[in-house]
């Protein structure tokens, strides 16, 4: 059973939750604990090409995927062999293998390689290396990496992690830092932005400035603003929303920001695979409205093929505010 994000793990003030945080903060230092001890006994991988790892910083949420295919996006406009890597999560094959959108489903390679792989060529393995060398063999000359900032096991020449830059509302995306279960960290803040390369600050289109507060915590290295901006308009006519995605209420504000006639959003667990029980309560809420279904690009790819014509697809995609930047220091 997946559960949902806590939403009172980003909350950075205050004491929501106190007891449940007291609790769970012994687990959090077994947790912690444990990812120093493999980061520092385990020797990197060299794939023989070069690996652009984007990673992150606490438990889902931060936009990873987006900036993968823009990353694949530049590369493969300069004319580079560029490819994608997962490790698969939430897929039964377990690889190496190269995903085809034509012959695998979500259930078989999880629902963001499937996504990516539509544009792009993708490759899973939970053995990062082994799915490296698979990648090579087949072509690549420069692989971007989703997720594996806490992975040891490959040799990175480029290791990105994305924050979450939307700081309304209280929220803050590193919570009070508390690292998981009792806050969203999967490390210590320091600890990760140490054996990081660049931060990707990623912002919503409508949001005017990074938080400057959050921008004085990378002050030691390079950040690069990206923005998450709609590829299309949102769907004509009233609509109720559903997302299975890290943070599924960031949805509801992009839709609405966007100018969607939301009606209203139905939230659902990180990838949460669709039951008809689910899409009966999501026809019956839409029904209530005289509404359309409208969801994430995520979320679209784990329907049932046959409740695909059902629901909009709503895309949006990462860019940079600085190209020429990210392209300086993209390994090629």
């Amino acid at each position: 059973m997946k559960l949902s994000t806590p939403r009172w793990w980003y909350v950075r003030h205050g004491a929501p939750r106190r007891v449940t945080r007291a609790l769970l903060r012994p687990l959090s230092w077994v947790w912690a604990g444990v990812t120093a001890r493999r980061i520092a006994r385990t020797v990197p991988q060299d794939a023989g090409l070069p690996v652009i790892c984007v990673g992150n910083l606490t438990v889902g949420g931060t936009g990873k995927t987006p900036v993968v295919r823009e990353l694949l996006r530049l590369l493969t406009a300069r004319g580079v062999a560029a490819h994608g890597l997962s490790r698969g999560y939430g897929g039964r094959l377990k690889g190496p293998l190269r995903v085809d959108p034509a012959v695998h489903t979500a259930a078989d390679v999880g629902d963001e390689p499937l996504m990516l792989a539509r544009d792009y060529p993708l490759w899973i393995s939970p053995d990062r290396p082994a799915g490296a060398r698979a990648a090579k063999a087949g072509g690549a000359q420069v692989l971007v990496m989703d997720d594996g900032h806490q992975n040891p096991s490959l040799k990175k020449a480029l290791s990105l992690v994305v924050v979450d830059g939307e700081t309304r509302k209280g929220e803050w995306p590193f919570g009070d830092g508390a690292v998981f279960p009792a806050g969203p960290m999967r490390e210590p803040l320091a600890a990760g932005l140490a054996r990081t390369d660049a931060v990707v600050m990623l912002l919503p289109a409508d949001m005017a400035a990074p938080d400057p507060d959050l921008l004085a915590l990378f002050a030691g290295g390079p950040v690069l603003v990206a923005r998450l901006e709609p590829a299309a308009a949102p769907p004509p006519g009233p609509q109720v929303g559903f997302a299975g995605i890290g943070k599924p209420w960031k949805v509801e504000r992009a839709l609405e920001a966007a100018g969607c006639d939301l009606k209203d959003f139905v939230r659902f667990p990180d990838h949460h695979p669709y039951s008809d029980a689910d899409l009966a309560l999501l026809e019956d809420v839409a029904g209530r409205y005289g509404a359309g279904l409208v969801t994430t690009e995520k979320d679209w790819v784990r329907l049932p093929p046959a409740w695909r014509d059902k629901a909009s697809v709503w895309p949006v995609r990462a860019r940079f505010e600085d190209e020429a930047g990210i392209l300086r220091i993209l390994p090629t």
